[in-house]
């Protein structure tokens, strides 16, 4: 069964999603972000996911952490809880 690691923010706009990846993208570290603006629990521990396997999270999640490259932010991904960033850290298949 396939398994990843990841990190996610979660906010309530794209605008905002696609602003946050650009500061991102620009060096500031995704962890500090994730805390100050994720709408998710997560987001207090930098938006750290830990392991999870496939078929865990919503499809919309499942797409980029089994299938995009690792270690690259992307985003944003719309799922019924808001606008996403994603990194996946590792996967295992």
């Amino acid at each position: 069964m396939k398994s990843a690691t990841a990190r996610h923010l979660l906010v309530d706009s794209e605008e905002l999603c696609l602003d946050l990846k650009k500061r991102i993208s620009s060096g500031e570290k995704f962890e500090d972000i994730a805390k100050e603006y994720s709408s998710c629990p997560s987001g207090s521990n930098g938006g750290d996911l830990g392991t999870f396997f496939e078929g865990q999270m919503v499809p919309e999640f499942d797409a980029v952490v089994f299938n995009e490259a690792i270690n690259v932010v992307h985003g944003p991904v719309k799922t019924d809880f808001g606008f996403h960033l994603l990194e996946t850290t590792s996967r295992r298949d």
